[in-house]
């Protein structure tokens, strides 16, 4: 196995091989998250932004991407973007295909992200991922290679119609107290 740079021509080899690695990391991410909010993510289905996004992210000027090399088949990636503000580099998104998983490869392209970024100038390495079971193994892989957990909480709500009247009613009344102190 070899990681060399991305191009262009492995775009559909990543592309399949992400979204058949995210099929359980997707069906995890439902059961875990209220109905509502995971339709509001991807209301014509998790795949079609998934392809969107690693679309966008092999085609962006601002991330870098390799893949990884077996046989002559594209079975891994990995972008990472470079936050210089921050002197830190970010592992932005990474999959295996799935038939290739269990083999060092994610280790190998994880392993390999943050020495190009010390190389690029950063001092810290970041990656961020799920604390669902579909994100398990990944963690597992984070760890192994030396990531240290910094936990996070993200809360989600679904806004509804009555939500939003009720915040738009707050923002009138502050409105008009702020009018009546300059009266």
């Amino acid at each position: 196995m070899q990681i060399e740079p991305y191009d262009p021509r492995h775009l559909d080899a990543v592309i399949r091989l992400s979204l058949r690695a995210w099929t359980p990391v997707f069906d995890s991410i439902q059961k875990a998250m209220n109905a509502d909010v995971y339709q509001a993510f991807y209301p014509n289905h998790w795949r079609v932004s998934q392809q969107k996004a690693v679309e966008d992210v092999c085609a962006a000027e601002d991330t870098n991407v390799w893949v990884a090399i077996d046989a002559d088949s594209t079975v891994g990636f990995v972008a990472v973007k470079l936050h210089s503000e921050d002197s830190m580099g970010e592992i932005y998104m990474v999959a295996v295909d799935p038939d290739f998983q269990g083999r060092g490869i994610g280790s190998a392209l994880i392993e390999f992200a943050p020495c190009w970024m010390k190389d690029a100038g950063m001092s810290i390495a970041m990656v961020e991922t799920g604390g669902d079971p579909g994100h398990e193994r990944a963690r597992y892989t984070y760890e192994k290679v030396g990531f240290e957990l910094f936990p996070v909480a993200r809360y989600f709500k679904k806004l509804a119609c009555a939500d939003v009247l009720i915040s738009l009613a707050h923002c009138i009344l502050q409105l008009n107290a702020i009018a009546r102190s300059y009266e």
